[in-house]
């Protein structure tokens, strides 16, 4: 069983890499520089996909400000629909989770 210090650690780690990840694709954005139709058209695919991946880093950090809002509570590791302990081994895969595996399974 991991301690909520770990888990404290291990979610603000990875908030870390997502707030770079968020910041390479702001900066990509920035770049663009596109000269003619063709390599517009190309540059637009591209922003779509950086959109994407911007929006869902976005989403992660979010779920993650949430668990570290329920560590500081004292709430962390319970399930925010039925209060029952969630289990380890979700934890371990997915942090973040507000949810048991029965309440997560409902979503």
């Amino acid at each position: 069983m991991k301690s909520i210090e770990s888990r404290k650690a291990q979610l603000e780690e990875r908030r870390a890499q997502l707030n770079t990840r968020i910041d390479r694709i702001e900066a990509e954005f920035d770049e663009h520089e596109a000269k003619d139709w063709e390599e517009m058209a190309t540059e637009r695919e591209g922003d779509e996909v950086l959109e994407d991946l911007g929006l869902s880093a976005q989403q992660e950090l979010r779920m993650i400000d949430a668990a570290l809002q329920r560590i500081a509570e004292g709430e962390y590791g319970y399930c925010v629909t039925c209060g029952e302990r969630i289990q380890e081994e979700r934890l371990d895969l997915v942090p973040a989770t507000p949810f048991c595996r029965e309440h997560a399974a409902r979503r």
